[in-house]
């Protein structure tokens, strides 16, 4: 373990034992260097560390404090790395979030609230006839709403993290598959009917038939794309130097 490891390990544990709590300022960086045994630079790099984790916010000229440590503040990172997912990698993501938006469903409809079937219908009517970016937004917080409905801000949060890297699926579902939109508004006038009916079991099956649709779309797409590459690569010569530039063109530009 590096002397930095070491450090954020004993902030952590400070924490977790309760010794700093949500909201608290951390003792002056020599006090805490002398009380952890560490030394200044190694302490230095933890802090900033676990300000990167949104776990510590380094405030200039009053000091360090602990954050509230709420779920959507340590989810952060999740989506930060997220963000830096390749095109294939993207199917893993839809997958987890297949299994984590089919679990908010059937933890959400025995209990769901009148008022959040009324703003999913709510979603639903204003992406009608509303143009890509908006549709992306109206069918973010549609699932939004979704997940809100389970109770759990963890689960929020996770999901909320894995929607940057959807943003792009969908808008690539709906700008070249035909039909998309209005596929997509039945599925989720269909989630929110089985929501209705308070059906654990029927809620989970409509959300896995809808993302399931778009992770088919991916892998169908995805495949043709590196047909295409392989096709370019080859015609391009053992190298495959202008096919690679090509196709990652073409990957830039969907």
């Amino acid at each position: 373990m590096s002397v930095t490891d070491e450090a954020i390990l004993k902030i952590k544990q400070m924490i977790m034992s309760g010794e700093l709590g949500p909201g608290d300022r951390l003792p002056p960086e020599q006090e805490l260097s002398e009380r952890l045994g560490l030394s200044r630079s190694s302490l230095r790099e933890a802090v900033k560390a676990l300000g990167m984790f949104r776990v510590l916010d380094v405030r200039r000229g009053d000091g360090t404090y602990v954050t509230s440590l709420q779920p959507s503040l340590l989810t952060e990172a999740m989506a930060f790395v997220v963000d830096l997912h390749q095109d294939r990698t993207v199917l893993e993501l839809m997958e987890v979030r297949r299994f984590l938006e089919a679990a908010a469903a059937r933890k959400a409809a025995p209990t769901v609230a009148a008022g959040t079937l009324e703003a999913m219908r709510a979603e639903i009517e204003l992406a009608r006839g509303a143009d890509v970016e908006s549709l992306v937004e109206h069918d973010l917080a549609f699932h939004r709403l979704l997940a809100q409905a389970a109770g759990n801000d963890y689960l929020v949060s996770l999901l909320d993290g894995l929607s940057p890297s959807t943003v792009r699926a969908r808008v690539w579902r709906a700008l070249t598959q035909h039909g998309a939109v209005e596929r997509t508004i039945a599925e989720h006038e269909s989630i929110v009917r089985a929501l209705e009916t308070r059906d654990p079991d029927v809620a989970e099956a409509a959300v896995v038939v809808h993302i399931s649709g778009v992770e088919q779309w991916l892998r169908t797409t995805l495949a043709a794309q590196e047909a295409a590459d392989a096709r370019i690569d080859g015609a391009d010569g053992p190298d495959g130097a202008d096919g690679a530039a090509t196709g990652q063109a073409e990957r830039a530009g969907s």
